[in-house]
């Protein structure tokens, strides 16, 4: 694996979309336990569903930025020395054309069985009481990660990590773990690991290169020269 690309909300938020923490963020208006947690889901189903059911139905107003598509781009010039990892729930890199995406914290456009978690599929419309699993017939849930459940992939993510040549980060502090970790794992191994953001920790002993700026700004000259490293 030549190259391990993690994004996070600061890519899409240039897009339009908001994020969840910072300011004017999506819990100013929901209380993270009522909306992102299996507590707050198992005590108003509809509560949960109506907040993710609203964040689906504005997704197709918000377009890629110049970052998604660079990273596209990059992605297509790689083929399977390239992986990109995103925290972000949103669709915006595949709308940009990227191919190899794990999205560990889960998707949007996609439901997941309440009875079988591997039973997931897609999904674009209004989910309510009614949404059944297609495979099994049982209740559905948003196909979200939520604080205290374990993020996705994590083993094929940390398999690349340990392999790859190139980490970098784009639009996340890179504070918050598990995904905090895997800039330790990567240099761990021996792999240059870059951070791409709007602000940087430029004494990050884990971190070899800074570069602070816009995602639409950097990451495209960033991909352009990431063949000349």
């Amino acid at each position: 694996m030549k190259l391990v690309v993690l994004t996070g909300a600061g890519i899409s938020a240039e897009s339009g979309l908001r994020t969840f923490r910072g300011h004017d963020g999506l819990w100013e208006n929901e209380p993270i336990e009522a909306v992102a947690t299996p507590e707050g889901y198992y005590r108003d189903k509809k509560r949960v569903r109506d907040f993710y059911n609203g964040l689906r139905k504005g997704l197709p107003q918000y377009e890629p930025n110049a970052a998604h598509v660079a990273l596209a781009k990059l992605g297509d010039q790689l083929g399977d020395d390239f992986l990109l990892v995103t925290q972000n729930v949103d669709d915006l890199h595949e709308r940009a054309g990227s191919k190899r995406v794990l999205h560990m914290h889960g998707e949007l456009n996609q439901l997941r069985c309440e009875k079988h978690e591997n039973h997931v599929f897609p999904f674009t419309g209004e989910e309510d009481e009614t949404t059944r699993c297609p495979l099994c017939g049982a209740s559905t849930r948003p196909h979200i990660v939520w604080f205290g459940e374990i993020p996705l992939y994590m083993d094929s993510i940390e398999n690349a990590l340990n392999h790859c040549e190139h980490f970098v980060y784009i639009g996340t502090s890179s504070v918050v773990y598990p995904a905090a970790g895997f800039k330790r794992i990567a240099h761990a191994h021996g792999a240059h690991v870059t951070c791409l953001n709007l602000e940087v920790d430029s004494d990050d002993s884990f971190t070899d290169t800074f570069v602070e700026g816009k995602a639409s700004d950097i990451v495209p000259v960033w991909c352009q020269n990431f063949n000349t490293f």
